[in-house]
C-alpha cells in the first residue's frame, strides 16, 4: 500500500509517538489512542540511549549491539525533526577493579574505545561520587534524553503533522486500514494479535532524588545506574519479570538503593520519590515490529528495557510495512513471525 493509509496507533509512549510521526511524514492519516497517555512506562524511564553499556552489561543485549547502535544513530534525525533534546556527554562505569576489568573486556569485544579516568576526573564528571572508587571508564557513544520532555516534543511534532491523539482504548482496527499495536503487555489486545501472548511483563522501578545532582554524565555501577536530569538524579532500575502492577514496592527496591548509595553516599539519607512502569519483553529480547498474523494489524512492541533507544528504528520498520517502503536490514530480526511456528499453528 502506498501513502494515504488510515492508521490507528494504540499506545502514546515512545514507540507509539515515534511511529505515528513516521507514518504522518509518510502521508498516512494517523490517530493515536491511549487511555492513560500520561501514565506511561516511557515517562518513568531514565531516558538512556545507551547501546554500549546495555550491550556490555546485559547478556541479552550483547548480540544485538549492531541494532542498538543503528537505532541510536536515528535519534539526531528526530532531534532535528521533533525538537527532542539529546545529551551527548556520555556515560561512565564505576566499580571495583575486577568489575571494571570485565567492562573493559566487554568494550573491546564490542569494538568500543573506553577512556580510563582517574578518580579526580570521574568526580568532576559525577559530583558526589564515592571516594571508594579510584578509577572509572567513560564512553561517549551512550547518550540520554529527558523522557517527559521528549514525549511532549514528539506529541507536539506528531500533532503538527496532522496526527490526532485520543484518550481512549482500542480493541480492533475498526475502519482503519491498519492498527499498530505499540502498547505494553497488558492492554487487552491479545485477542486482536495472538503474538502478544508471547510477551512477558517486566516491572521496572526507579527512585528520583529531586534535590541531588542535576548535571554531569550518567553513571553505571554494579546493579544500578544513576542518571542526572531536570527532575534530579534518577537511580534505577529494578527488573521484575512477570510483575504487571505499576505500584512502587520499597522492598524490591532495597538492593538497588543500597547500590546507589555505594556510588553516591549522599543518597543514603536523602529523600526520594518512587515510580514504576511495566514494559514488555519477547522471549529473545528483541522487539516485535512488523505484520501480525491477524489481518490489518502491525506490531510495534516488546522492546524490553530499550524502548526509547529502539523507538525510531521500530517506527521505520512499521512505516515501511504500511507504505510498502524499504524496511531496512533489521526488519527480519524484528519479524513477529519468528515466534509463530509451534505457538500459533504455523506461519502466516
Amino acid at each position: 500500500m502506498t501513502g494515504g493509509a488510515k492508521v490507528t496507533v494504540a499506545g502514546a509512549g515512545a514507540l507509539g509517538l515515534c511511529t505515528a510521526l513516521a507514518l504522518a511524514d509518510a502521508g498516512c492519516v494517523v490517530t493515536v489512542c491511549d487511555p492513560e497517555p500520561v501514565g506511561l512506562a516511557s515517562a518513568v524511564a531514565a531516558g538512556m540511549l545507551a547501546p554500549v553499556f546495555e550491550a556490555a552489561l546485559d547478556p541479552e543485549a550483547a548480540s544485538a549491539f549492531d541494532i542498538l547502535i543503528a537505532a541510536r544513530d536515528l535519534w539526531p534525525g528526530l532531534e532535528a525533526r521533533a525538537g527532542v533534546v539529546l545529551d551527548r556527554s556520555g556515560a561512565m562505569a564505576v566499580g571495583e577493579t575486577a568489575w571494571l576489568a570485565g567492562i573493559r573486556a566487554a568494550l573491546i569485544r564490542l569494538g568500543v574505545h573506553g577512556i580510563d579516568l582517574p578518580r579526580r576526573t570521574a568526580e568532576q564528571l559525577a559530583p558526589g561520587l564515592s571516594e571508594a572508587f579510584g578509577q572509572a571508564v567513560l564512553v561517549r557513544e551512550d547518550w540520554r534524553l529527558e523522557p517527559r520532555a521528549a514525549l511532549a516534543a514528539l506529541r507536539s511534532a506528531a500533532m503538527a503533522a496532522g496526527v490526532q491523539v485520543r484518550r481512549e482504548a482500542v480493541q480492533a482496527p475498526g475502519d482503519a486500514d491498519w492498527l499498530v499495536i505499540a502498547t505494553g503487555p497488558a492492554q487487552g489486545l491479545a485477542d486482536v494479535a495472538p503474538e502478544l501472548t508471547r510477551l512477558t511483563p517486566i516491572k521496572g522501578q526507579i527512585a528520583r532524588y529531586a534535590d541531588l545532582r542535576r548535571g554531569g554524565v550518567s553513571v553505571r555501577g554494579e546493579g544500578v545506574y544513576a542518571v542526572p536530569g531536570a527532575d534530579g538524579l534518577a537511580v534505577g532500575a529494578t527488573m521484575e519479570p512477570g510483575a504487571s502492577d505499576a505500584q512502587p514496592d520499597r522492598k524490591a527496591l532495597a538492593p538497588m538503593l543500597l547500590a546507589g548509595a555505594r556510588l553516591f553516599p549522599a543518597l543514603e539519607h536523602a529523600a526520594f520519590e518512587l515510580a514504576a512502569g511495566v514494559r514488555a519483553a519477547t522471549p529473545d529480547g528483541l522487539p516485535m515490529a512488523g505484520f501480525s498474523q491477524a489481518p490489518k494489524v502491525i506490531l510495534a512492541t516488546g522492546a524490553r528495557r530499550n524502548g526509547w533507544l529502539l523507538a525510531p528504528l521500530i517506527a521505520q520498520v512499521v512505516a515501511a510495512c504500511v507504505t510498502g517502503g524499504e524496511a531496512g536490514p533489521y526488519a527480519a530480526r524484528f519479524d513477529p513471525a519468528r515466534f509463530a511456528q509451534g505457538a500459533f499453528g504455523g506461519g502466516r
